[in-house]
């Protein structure tokens, strides 16, 4: 295992269709009103803007992020990152019940020095990070849906 790699994957279930569900995913300049870790999101153009991340660990994750695939008909949205982190993510949308199953993944190195210097001590807790941050992330996009429904 290459202590400077991780594979994350996550399923949120979701109370709301696949599409309403695209449409909130593929607005990533909002991620930071509904996603507390996503502290910053700064377009550059229309398919590339850089992100600032911040969790429960007192560290700033800084990535510049460009949209690798946007496709509606297939519910996928995909960037490709590069900076502190260097990899890429993936949301996959499908329909489950009567609202939809949201699949994230991402495979990244870290490139950060600090994190590479602590790589296997705090591997634990940097997955632990993760966790935390993607509970939060299913909570505020919940939410988010919750609203639109009412709305």
């Amino acid at each position: 295992m290459d202590r400077y790699h991780y594979r994350f994957r996550s399923v949120w279930e979701l109370d709301a269709a696949p599409d309403v569900v695209f449409r909130v995913l593929e607005r990533a300049g909002e991620y930071p009103d509904w996603w507390p870790q996503v502290r910053e999101v700064t377009p550059v153009d229309e398919r590339t803007g850089t992100a600032r991340f911040r969790s429960v660990i007192p560290y700033d994750l800084h990535v510049r992020a460009r949209e690798s695939r946007n496709d509606p008909r297939a519910r996928v949205l995909e960037i490709e990152m590069t900076g502190d982190l260097e990899g890429w993510a993936r949301w996959t949308l499908s329909v489950r019940g009567g609202g939809t199953r949201a699949l994230y993944e991402q495979e990244v190195d870290i490139n950060k020095p600090l994190l590479r210097r602590l790589a296997v001590a705090g591997r634990p807790f940097f997955l632990a990070n993760h966790a935390l941050m993607m509970r939060a992330g299913r909570r505020g996009l919940r939410k988010v849906l919750a609203r639109r429904h009412t709305v």
